[in-house]
């Protein structure tokens, strides 16, 4: 039987969840298609790739990624104030903004609204945090 190595080209459908049991991600919602994506590509975070290593086509299973082999751990030199009249007016906490860096478009997390400045995160949503995916390989090329 064909099993997932370093180099397939493979389709999965994946639930990602954190550890509370929060889905951040899912390919099994109405109207999502499979993940389908070539290994050693570098477009997976290691944790995700090194899990279907081995598998099988019809196989499933849960796999835990930590922190270093996911997003790894949010870094401060990511989170930068500007002066508010650099963003939106009306902009709050909590919401996104997509700004561009030297690398292209850059999506950042408004985390504090002063008088005079903001506070944006353009650290992953999910650095810091352990992973869960639930993963079934549907076809292996």
């Amino acid at each position: 039987m064909k099993k997932v190595e370093t180099t397939s080209k493979v389709k999965v459908h994946y639930t990602g969840r954190l550890e509370d049991g929060t889905i951040f991600d899912t390919s099994i919602s109405e109207g999502r298609e499979p993940l389908e994506v070539e290994l050693g590509s570098g477009q997976l975070i290691k944790g995700f790739e090194d899990g279907l290593i081995d598998m099988s086509e019809g196989e499933k299973k849960t796999i835990e990624i930590s922190v270093e082999n996911a997003y790894g751990e949010p870094r401060p030199e990511f989170i930068n104030e500007v002066p508010k009249t650099n963003v939106p007016e009306g902009i709050q906490a909590g919401e996104s903004l997509q700004g561009m860096g030297p690398q292209g478009p850059v999506n950042v997390q408004v985390i504090a609204v002063n008088e005079e400045t903001v506070t944006l995160d353009a650290n992953h949503p999910l650095a810091g945090k352990n992973l869960i995916f639930d993963l079934e390989v549907l076809e292996i090329n």
